[in-house]
């Protein structure tokens, strides 16, 4: 194996070069997204007179049986990409769309980098993809309308070709960026096994976190000096606040300033964009990064002047409520700007965790909090279009939610704390749940968690699991019933650190035996130790107990705080159910926001939002025969449709139906582009349905 970095142009030259791609290879997926970044990249290499860029490596083998081709094992997306554009670049050269002020240019690309002319036509082209890939490539060189359209090489040919019509730059400084790429040429030899040289590049699980990435992106076009100030100033201590979840946090930064959470495969790539669209300076985006990161230490468990607030933080992190971390940023922000108080800061936690808690009790489903919690901050400004009065608009907020990102109340709290079997919970949830019915009304607060985590104390069923004779007699004749029912709920559970020596033993026995009820510690067997018996009675009149003082730890707020215009409701895809017969004034989707007037015109801009990324998923569809499905909706003719509207050049989809259709076509296209229901937010009217939905 040997390995040296040169131009990828050098490394694609010469007419007896063939690059395949071995049948173990994936299929060509390179996106849009990546399209444009990498056009994205040479123009910058021109605007920025840069002498190189680095494109990533491309490990081959020479085909030793073969006169001049080349395994490619690791580099065929860069390949075929470059392959792609210089074919659009030929192609408007060959049609006369653009001229090129270099003669030669049109017949050296096609020489040099997309044919072998001295081989028969059938062998001709110098790249050969895999199975479906090979067909769109060769329809691609073939220049007619026969396109394979659901191809991602079609899709992205198509992508070069119309970018390059911009003329951003010239078509001769364009093939002058792409002689600046540079990448490491790694040759591997006849005594290297090219099968397991690519597993190992595609198995290793030690690429770069984006993390990493984004650190190396920042700091690695700096000047040495630099680099190193940088890292020391910043960087490092982002890294020590953060506890080195760099990766995390840069996601929760991106989600405060572009009210999007990304997906964690795509922080680096979304983060790049973030920064050349926003204009950032290095050292102000390094230093506005450091500030957040000290939040986030907060979040994690970094300490406050506050006591209360440090135990709350504590707790939530106890619960994994990470969803709450974008929201929290920007409320202590406010604290740092002084615009919060602690008391104030600590209040906002407080309450966040009673809505976390109650909704679990409640059954509410949490992937809804992704959404509230991303643009609870943003909803809390708009109300006067200020940060005053702040925690009562804040309260306000969460109290307005409806349906399933409602604020349980005490009824539905109660009812729920009851009769939900809480021993079936998820450990950390039930675990947080006895330690604070145990220490939230006393300053003499056991370890619970500690005692838990190491397995010191385990939770209790006071009628056990398995009924004995004397436990049947004790419940009475409804023992069956009252056993089915009641076994798993909050009234017939406690802690204890004897739990295998309770065993089935009969109520009193449990009581009375060494280290029993009677001589427990934990404050809730207080209650338990003074019954003579176990019954239905007994298990219902505990339960109504704790449920009051569940609702003195999670207390509902109350504010009087009313906005001065009527509120507009917020929905997700997921509540497509609940938005028949309603009126939609605007949504959000893809870190944007925007005002409509019906929902056909809202269908139509999140449908071309999402085939401007990636054709190829709507495409097939388009090209589809079938008639009764999904497919159905688009066609490449505007005529196929009694009404329909573009969604891209050349692509339309059907508007003739009702809203619960139009929803019902974006969740099956959420799922197939796999988005989250809750990137897309509608904002309703809140009124009485209309007659008719066919908007």
């Amino acid at each position: 194996m040997t390995g040296q970095e040169c131009k990828f142009v050098k490394y694609m030259e010469g007419s007896d070069k063939r690059f395949v791609i071995p049948v173990y290879q994936r299929n060509y997926d390179w996106k849009i997204e990546n399209c444009k970044q990498l056009y994205d990249d040479l123009v910058k290499i021109i605007a920025e007179n840069r002498r190189s860029h680095f494109f990533g490596s491309i490990v081959s083998k020479y085909n030793q049986d073969s006169n001049g081709e080349y395994l490619i094992i690791d580099g065929q997306q860069r390949l075929t990409t470059v392959s792609l554009l210089f074919l659009a670049m030929y192609n408007l050269l060959d049609k006369g769309v653009l001229v090129a002020d270099a003669d030669n240019l049109k017949q050296r690309i096609y020489d040099e980098y997309l044919v072998d002319k001295y081989q028969p036509k059938e062998k001709r082209l110098k790249l050969k993809p895999v199975k479906h890939d090979r067909m769109a490539f060769d329809k691609l060189f073939a220049d007619t309308s026969e396109y394979i359209r659901d191809s991602h090489l079609t899709v992205n040919y198509n992508y070069f070709y119309e970018r390059i019509q911009k003329r951003e730059i010239s078509i001769d400084d364009l093939f002058r960026a792409i002689q600046k790429l540079d990448v490491i040429n790694i040759g591997l030899n006849s005594e290297d096994n090219a099968q397991l040289i690519f597993e190992s590049l595609n198995s290793t699980g030690l690429e770069l976190s984006e993390g990493d990435k984004i650190r190396n992106f920042i700091l690695m076009g700096q000047p040495a000096q630099e680099q190193e100030d940088y890292y020391e100033k910043y960087w490092n201590r982002i890294e020590l606040y953060t506890r080195y979840e760099v990766s995390a946090f840069i996601r929760d930064y991106l989600s405060v300033k572009q009210q999007s959470i990304p997906p964690q495969k795509k922080v680096y790539s979304i983060f790049k964009e973030f920064v050349r669209t926003e204009h950032y300076e290095t050292e102000q985006l390094l230093a506005e990064m450091l500030q957040y990161a000290k939040r986030y230490g907060i979040l994690l468990g970094n300490e406050t002047s506050c006591s209360v607030l440090n135990a709350c933080i504590k707790r939530l992190i106890r619960l994994e409520t990470t969803v709450t971390r974008p929201f929290f940023l920007e409320v202590l922000r406010l604290y740092d700007e002084n615009k919060l108080t602690i008391e104030e800061v600590t209040q906002v936690f407080l309450i966040a965790e009673n809505y976390v808690l109650r909704r679990n009790i409640c059954d509410l489903p949490t992937n809804a909090l992704n959404k509230i919690f991303l643009m609870l901050h943003n909803e809390i400004v708009r109300y006067e279009s200020n940060e005053d009065n702040y925690v009562e608009k804040y309260k306000f907020a969460l109290l307005a939610k409806r349906d399933k990102a409602r604020f349980p109340d005490d009824r539905e709290f109660a009812s729920a704390f009851v009769s939900k079997p809480v021993y079936n919970m998820y450990p950390k949830n039930k675990i947080y749940l006895f330690e604070r019915l145990e220490n939230s009304d006393s300053a003499e607060d056991k370890d619970i968690y500690r005692h838990c985590d190491a397995g010191d104390y385990s939770i209790d069923h006071i009628m056990p699991q398995i009924l004995t004779p004397t436990w049947k007699r004790e419940l009475g004749e409804n023992h069956e019933s009252i056993h089915a029912e009641w076994l798993h709920r909050i009234g017939n559970l406690t802690l204890t650190a004897y739990n295998s020596k309770y065993g089935n033993s009969s109520f009193m026995d449990k009581r009375t035996m060494k280290h029993g009820y009677d001589e427990s510690g934990i404050r809730l067997n207080m209650w338990i130790s003074k019954k003579e018996h176990w019954t239905l009675t007994e298990i219902e009149e505990r339960s109504q107990l704790l449920a009051q003082k569940a609702l003195t730890i999670w207390p509902m707020p109350i504010t009087s705080f009313k906005p001065a215009e009527k509120q507009m409701i917020a929905y997700t895809l997921e509540d497509a159910l609940l938005m028949t017969g309603r009126s939609i004034v605007r949504f959000a989707f893809k870190n944007s926001e925007q005002p409509v007037t019906s929902w056909v015109e809202m269908y139509k801009n999140v449908l071309s939002q999402i085939y401007a990324e990636d054709r190829t998923i709507i495409e097939t569809m388009a090209a589809s025969d079938n008639k009764y499905s999904l497919e159905s909706n688009f066609s490449f003719s505007e005529d196929a449709f009694r009404r329909s509207e573009p969604i891209g050049k050349n692509i339309y989809v059907w508007t003739n139906n009702d809203t619960q259709h139009k929803l019902g076509v974006l969740i099956e296209l959420f799922k197939l582009y796999q988005i989250d229901f809750s990137d897309l937010v509608f904002y309703l009217r809140d009124e009485a349905p209309e007659q008719s939905t066919l908007l």
